[in-house]
């Protein structure tokens, strides 16, 4: 499958995105991501423990992945964290989200063993790029 043909298999069948790091702040690039996003009509599910319980562009904020709410299904995950975190936030993901389909990693974000590991379990992964400026391309 070629680049193209993945990022349109993930525009596709994408329906919620879990935006790990997601910020409150309008300035920083997650907000404005995720706030793209939604304009695209994908549902946010903000993860970020500094706020948790509150809001984020009109959704609940959860501290991790594993405690959004069994009834939400996750088809991708969007990380907005440094590399380092990358494999913590990879174990989660494949262990609490069962219906997980891909997991994005933002500009400047890149985990190879991670990514590895995600794509043995059966997961699209995409590294060092930005839905914000792949899904326009496509559109």
């Amino acid at each position: 499958m070629s680049e193209a043909e993945t990022m349109r298999r993930i525009m596709d069948e994408t329906r919620t995105i879990a935006v790990v790091g997601l910020s409150p702040k309008p300035e920083r690039p997650s907000w404005g991501v995720a706030r793209f996003l939604q304009g695209f009509g994908y549902r946010i599910i903000p993860v970020n423990p500094g706020h948790e319980g509150k809001e984020i562009l009109g959704e609940t904020v959860y501290p991790d992945l594993s405690s959004i709410p069994d009834d939400v299904q996750v088809d991708m995950v969007d990380i907005f964290r440094r590399p380092a975190a990358v494999p913590g936030i990879v174990d989660e993901a494949l262990t609490s989200l069962p219906d997980l389909k891909f997991i994005w990693m933002q500009l400047g974000v890149a985990h190879p063993e991670a990514a590895r590991k995600a794509e043995a379990a059966g997961k699209t992964v995409v590294q060092n790029r930005c839905p914000k400026i792949e899904f326009p391309r496509l559109s």
